[in-house]
């Protein structure tokens, strides 16, 4: 902060040296982004965890569906956690986007808030469909159409449904809507600015809602291939990470919605012809 330099031909005049604006910008993207793939190297070492429990438990018999609050918070617990790792490092670009902003807004001596928040919002919408996923869960448990070791679907009628439903979908105004939306952070967050920590944390959640909108029914098909299955988990993470943030995502969305319809017409066929007489 001491170091001064001479400006050409002015011999009497010092200019401190400063950081420079980008420089700020870039080391504090630079932390953001190691903490985002931080949470979610932790997320799947989670889920790798989890995964190797099922294995270790083999044939034994387990509670179906699950019969506490204990349970269910466990379940819930999983299925966040799984949402976080697969989502968040979509989401990264327009984390750091508003981060960039943010910084921007305090060079300016404008009020700025944690990005924390911000992402905090986005965590939270997905908490939503987490708990929308654990009821599903419990409900098709009780049914008798989901294995609770393997976490997919029994029916192989049932699984083309899925893939038909995820298929058309994707093929779909507001999917096309929603993946605009994740596909444009700089729009995003220039355009639906909130001042404020309120205004930050609403900003998280309707990008959030908008990413949900664009792969909830993606996240369905863990139901087919099983939540536990951490390769089919991986699968359907970088489908999600190839539409938003690839070139060609759009058509990437378009493609995968007329393969994933054919794929679930198959399946819906093949188990008729199996159980017609």
């Amino acid at each position: 902060m001491g170091i001064s330099r001479r400006l050409p031909g002015v011999p009497d005049k010092r200019v401190p040296d400063k950081p420079r604006l980008l420089e700020l910008m870039l080391g504090a993207r630079l932390a953001l982004a190691a903490s985002l793939a931080g949470i979610t190297v932790l997320c799947w070492l989670y889920l790798f965890a989890e995964a190797a429990d099922m294995r270790a438990m083999g044939d034994m018999t387990m509670a179906m569906p699950p019969k506490g609050a204990v349970d269910l918070v466990l379940l819930l617990v999983m299925w966040w956690i799984m949402m976080i790792g697969m989502m968040l490092p979509s989401a990264a670009p327009m984390i750091l986007t508003f981060a960039t902003v943010n910084a921007r807004r305090r060079a300016r001596a404008q009020p700025g808030v944690p990005t924390a928040l911000f992402a905090a919002g986005y965590v939270l919408a997905w908490g939503g469909f987490s708990i929308a996923a654990t009821l599903a869960q419990w409900a098709l448990e009780s049914a008798a159409l989901l294995s609770p070791m393997a976490m997919s679907v029994t029916s192989a009628r049932l699984g083309g449904v899925l893939f038909l439903a995820a298929g058309l979908y994707q093929l779909t105004p507001l999917k096309r809507a929603c993946l605009i939306a994740c596909r444009s952070p700089v729009d995003f967050v220039v355009n639906r600015w909130r001042d404020g920590a309120i205004g930050a944390l609403r900003m998280g959640l309707e990008h959030g809602l908008s990413c949900l909108g664009c792969c909830w029914i993606l996240m369905a098909l863990l139901f087919v291939g099983g939540a536990m299955n951490l390769v089919w988990v991986a699968v359907l993470a970088i489908a999600v990470l190839v539409e938003k943030l690839f070139p060609f995502g759009e058509w990437t969305a378009r493609i995968g919605g007329l393969l994933l319809a054919g794929w679930g017409l198959w399946l819906m066929g093949a188990d008729l012809l199996r159980t017609s007489p």
